[in-house]
Parts: structure tokens; sequence; C-alpha cells
């Protein structure tokens, strides 16, 4: 009979002992990013979030292609093929500096690479993949428009044939990477003569096509986020990606960057969560830490609670996308469940901190700015709200 003397001791940092649940090389990816993060990012992050830029985005993206973080969940064209649960790792390593930081990533692979990757042309991905695994070349992704966020399949923008080629015509808005990439996946109504909505891969130095950056944001300032403004822009009949048309395309590409952001904000919950304790731990009041109050114990019990739950759903999501068998359904479960409660720790954890809560000299009031647009991209609360509900009805309550 085992004893508690045999038990390994409690960890804070990993209270439900998920990290038992690793495998060696995820165990390596997670480290190697958390150094990556430690020694590239974190000393200037708040910096970064101040300015409202990255200094050297291509530099970084650079850097990221080196460890193989660009399209690591794909295989071949330079992409190191890794499982769905190591690129998870990396979603939380990444956001648990910045949410930029890893929208950057999700952006560059599970929207524009994957695009390319699944729905591709051979020639389409030689020309791009190996670039864009590299950190070489940057892309972005055109689907939301100034009019149509959650009903894509209303957009404006417009593709048409004019002999061989193709002219698109639209504007795309709140477009991560836009202001800097060499290439864009842009999505555009075809015309049920051509199959509906139609994926196109857009060299960014196409005349006609400009990608003016947003100012004045309060959320993901460390992050290039822009407008795509396409005015004529002419393209050969090879820039169409032929492996599919209607918006399963787009549809397929969502799926894969909200599988990372399951992760991912839970990133951004454990740095809150362990700003939150250390800070507890050190400010005193009534001549005591204020961790040893006992609503203060309450609210980084309920943190660490609703974390470990979030971590172990991530996880699960995880093996379920490893063994092929993870639903679009699920992933908007994870989606909605782990964006919510990092937004509710970081707020709660902003509480434990008192006005020192709201300076960028500790993360947390940067994680839950920034998990605000996390909350709404790749699918508002509604959306994955109603899609859960038609899951369990059978009732579609959008239309």
């Amino acid at each position: 009979m085992s004893t508690s003397s045999a038990l390994p001791p409690f960890d804070p940092a990993d209270p439900l002992a998920v990290d038992g649940l690793l495998s060696a090389e995820e165990e390596a990816v997670r480290s190697s990013v958390r150094r990556l993060c430690a020694e590239r990012v974190d000393p200037y992050i708040a910096e970064w979030f101040e300015a409202g830029e990255i200094p050297d985005i291509r530099g970084l993206a650079k850097e990221l292609g080196a460890l193989g973080l660009l399209g690591m969940h794909l295989e071949g064209y330079g992409c190191a093929g890794m499982s769905a649960t190591a690129y998870g790792l990396a979603c939380l390593e990444l956001e648990a500096s910045d949410s930029g930081i890893r929208s950057l990533v999700s952006v560059q692979g599970s929207l524009a690479m994957y695009a390319i990757w699944r729905w591709g042309s051979e020639e389409q991905k030689q020309e791009w993949l190996p670039r864009m695994a590299a950190g070489e070349a940057i892309g972005c992704f055109g689907l939301t428009e100034p009019d149509h966020g959650s009903d894509p399949g209303s957009m404006r923008t417009r593709a048409r044939r004019d002999g061989s080629d193709w002219v698109l015509d639209g504007r795309k808005l709140w477009i991560t990477n836009a202001p800097v990439a060499d290439v864009a996946v842009v999505w555009a109504q075809a015309g049920p003569e051509d199959g509906g909505v139609r994926g196109f891969v857009v060299p960014t130095d196409t005349p006609g096509f400009s990608a003016p950056e947003i100012k004045h944001k309060l959320s993901l300032r460390a992050s290039a986020t822009g407008e795509i403004v396409l005015d004529g822009v002419r393209l050969p009949a090879t820039a169409v990606l032929p492996e599919v048309s209607g918006l399963k395309g787009p549809l397929s590409c969502l799926n894969e960057a909200r599988y990372g952001i399951v992760w991912g904000a839970m990133g951004a919950a454990r740095s809150a969560i362990e700003s939150a304790l250390g800070y507890a731990k050190d400010r005193e009041q009534f001549g005591r830490p204020i961790a040893g109050f006992q609503l203060t114990q309450q609210k980084l019990a309920d943190m660490s609670l609703e974390y470990g739950k979030g971590l172990l759903l991530a996880m699960h999501l995880g093996r379920l996308k490893d063994a092929g068998r993870l639903r679009p359904e699920q992933v908007s479960y994870g989606k909605l469940n782990n964006v919510r409660e990092a937004i509710e720790i970081c707020r709660t954890a902003r509480t434990i901190l008192g006005a020192n809560g709201i300076s960028l000299e500790y993360p947390v009031i940067r994680h839950a700015n920034n998990l605000e647009s996390v909350l709404t991209y790749e699918g508002t609360v509604e959306m994955h709200t109603l899609v859960v509900g038609q899951a369990l009805t059978g009732i579609a309550a959008f239309r």
C-alpha cells in the first residue's frame, strides 16, 4: 500500500500534474519554446505592447522559423511535422509571453500556410511553404470584412474572370500580419458558376493590393494588424486554390487556428496566475502577506482550478486531434471555455495586484486586454455558443 510519503510534492505551477501526461518530445518542444520566449520576447514585450509594434518582426519570424514553429504541425515543404499536442504546447508558451506573438505564429501556420498546404496546387506549395516555414516570407489570411465577420458567406469581396486571369476587388479588415505580409490568402465570392467562395494566393506586391496598418488598438498591440484593400488586383489562373470551393475552405483553416487558441489562452492564464501568486506572497497588508487572507486564497484557488480544467481540456482535444477524431464542435467547446475562463482569471489576478495590476510592469493587464481580441476572433462567444447549441439540439439558431 502506497503512503503519502511516496507522493511527489504538490506543484503550484502544475496543480493537476499534467506534465506527467507529456511525452519526451512534447516536453522538449515546450522547453525550447519557453527558452526562446524567455530570451527573445519576455524582456521586451511590455515595451513592444506600449509602443504598439514589434520593431524587428521579420527577424523574430526567422527565429521562430529556425525553431520549427511556423507550420510546425504540417508535413513536408520544410515544415516540422510535429503532433497537434506539441503544436498546442508551443501555442501555450507563446501566449504566456503575449497573445500577439502566438497570433503571429497561428496566422502564419494554421491559416495562411495551412490553406496552401491543404488546398493549394503543388506549384503553390513549392513556391511558398518552404519560405514561410523558415520565416523568410510572412503570410496573412484575408477573410473578415468590415461588414461581415461572423457571416463570411455574405462577403462582398468579388473575384471575376477576365480572359484567363482573375480580378479581385474588395476589402478585408482586422487582418493579422497584413502590413508586413509577403503573401495573402484571400477569400472572395466568385459566383455560383465558379464554385462560390474561392481562395487566392496573392503576392502582396501585386498592383492594386495594399495593406494599411490599423492604429489606436488597445489590444494585441504587439502585433501587426491591418486592412487589405483590393483594387482591381489582377492574378493569373494559377493563383486560385484549386482543391476547394465554398466556405469549406476558409472554415477548415479557422478550425486549425481555433485549436491553437484553446491552448494559447491557457498560457495567458498561467502567466497571470504566476504573477498574482508571487505578488500575493510578497505584498503585506495588516502585518501579513495578502496570500494569507481567506478571500485572496479563494481567488487563487478558483483561478488555479479553472486553469487546471482548461489545460486538461486542451490536452484531451490535442489527443483527439492526434488520433484524427477531433470534431469542429469540440474545438468550439475548447475555444469558448478556455478563452472565457482565461479572461476571468486575468481579471481576478488584477484585483490581487490592486493598482499595480494596471501597470505594464506586470503582465496581467496586457494579457487581459489581449484576450478581449482573442475572445472575438476566430469565432465570437455567441457563434461558438450556437455551434455547441446546434450540436446538442440538432437545431441551427443562427439562420
